[in-house]
């Protein structure tokens, strides 16, 4: 059964071409999947949060997520914006296009282009597909692992051992790794929306270093994310390379201060 269902995933698999960086990725999910599961997860998520009253900041995620999302040139998406009342200095964008910012992360944006500085990196998430390259990479980890199994199966006395060993080196030398890449890369593509949707590109690396300077963060290698401070250098080194694309935008500069 496990043969057919590698065999049949093989043969569903696609490469995909990200427009903005170039990069590819192998995928066995489609992009009509990934959505069902971005919006069935999207809406578990709102069934147990309180959505913020806060009329004026729901309006500014409205615009700036808009903005965003058309700068990201991507069709097909089924856009929604969402405020969660809560001290949590998060945000995400589900596949599809299920957009959730928490209130915590807006004293830390300052103002409309820091704003726009999360929203393009949480739109890039789904824009890039990472979803579908994570289930990807878990669907492939556990084909190996089951083939290893197969290949041990009563040979080996210490195999509880070994598996345990191997589980804690694919997360350490390939999961994490890979989620700090995508988040990179997210950064990178995030970057790109914000100047082409005409917000100041300055204002990525400044979030970075407020949001940095404000939160504990544990060694890189045990993190999924890189470090702030190495994400605002990256993204530092990587502002001049949209001032063309921002210069050429309708300019919103920093927007308005939240």
């Amino acid at each position: 059964m496990r043969a057919f269902t590698f065999s049949f995933a093989l043969f569903l698999v696609s490469c995909v071409t990200n427009p903005e960086t170039g990069s590819q990725a192998i995928i066995v999910t489609s992009s009509e999947q990934e959505a069902a599961l971005g919006d069935r997860a999207f809406q578990e998520i709102l069934s147990k949060e309180r959505l913020s009253t806060n009329r004026r900041w729901q309006g500014i995620l409205e615009r700036v997520g808009k903005r965003i999302a058309e700068a990201s040139r991507v069709d097909g998406f089924n856009w929604e914006f969402r405020l969660i009342e809560s001290k949590t200095q998060n945000a995400f964008c589900l596949p599809g296009g299920k957009v959730a910012f928490y209130t915590g992360i807006f004293p830390a944006a300052v103002n409309e282009a820091g704003l726009a500085a999360i929203m393009g990196h949480e739109v890039a998430h789904a824009t890039a597909r990472h979803a579908g390259q994570r289930i990807t990479l878990a669907f492939g980890t556990e084909i190996a692992f089951e083939g290893l199994n197969a290949i041990l199966d009563g040979k080996l006395k210490d195999r509880p051992l070994l598996f345990a060993a191997l589980g804690a080196g694919t997360m350490l030398g390939v999961s994490l790794p890979f989620s700090r890449a995508q988040e990179s890369e997210a950064d990178k593509i995030g970057l790109i929306y914000m100047a082409r949707a005409g917000y100041d590109p300055h204002q990525a690396p400044a979030f970075w270093e407020k949001f940095g300077a404000a939160s504990s963060q544990m060694p890189k290698f045990l993190s999924s994310h890189p470090p702030s401070d190495e994400r605002m250098r990256a993204l530092g080194e990587q502002v001049e390379s949209v001032l063309g694309t921002y210069q050429s935008s309708p300019k919103y500069g920093t927007g308005e201060v939240l």
